[in-house]
């Protein structure tokens, strides 16, 4: 937990990591405000973001997107949730170095596909998982995963876990990190 500006905590990861409902849990036992980009991206533009990349295309949605995550991480103190796809933009990256240079948390949320499946419920209106979308989110996967590591200071596999449970989790590593930077003054 860091004294730095900006979120408390930012969370990160594929679709089906539990971004969203993670924020949540953290936000209810820290007591803190809770903010998801995807939702600001929709807030902004009056529409869906499924109907942002079929109206508009992805470069839209990317550009909105990155405008989102610079306004969060400027102005929320509490608990941050991105886009799965955020962290692909570069600007965005040296973002979340600076703010974890400052201080700052990210924490990726991990997750097998086999786990994603039900929570992303491949159903539904997810414009970059159309066709096979267990093949797409395994390629989306490995394509992202080498940025998420990248970024976060902390990796959390959600598989098996409710978000309650990894809230629990993260706040342990977060006591693990605290315990090994002041070791290292």
């Amino acid at each position: 937990m860091s004294a730095a500006p900006g979120p408390r905590i930012v969370l990160v990861g594929p679709p089906g990591s539990g971004k969203s409902t993670v924020a949540i849990a953290l936000g209810e036992r820290w007591q803190l405000a809770v903010r998801d980009t995807d939702a600001d991206v929709e807030s902004t533009v009056g529409k869906t973001i499924a109907e942002v990349f079929v109206e508009d295309g992805e470069p839209v949605f990317r550009a909105l997107e990155r405008d989102a995550v610079r306004r969060a991480l400027d102005e929320h103190d509490g608990v941050l949730a991105l886009g799965g796809g955020a962290v692909l933009d570069e600007s965005t990256q040296e973002l979340l170095g600076a703010y974890a240079a400052g201080g700052g948390t990210v924490v990726f949320l991990d997750v097998s596909l086999a786990h994603a499946a039900p929570r992303v419920g491949f159903n539904q209106a997810r414009p970059l998982l159309l066709g096979n979308p267990r093949a797409q989110w395994q390629a989306l996967m490995e394509a992202r995963r080498p940025v998420y590591e990248r970024v976060s200071t902390v990796r959390v596999l959600t598989d098996d876990r409710r978000p309650t449970d990894v809230a629990v989790v993260i706040e342990e590593e977060l006591a693990v990190l605290r315990r090994s930077e002041g070791s290292a003054s």
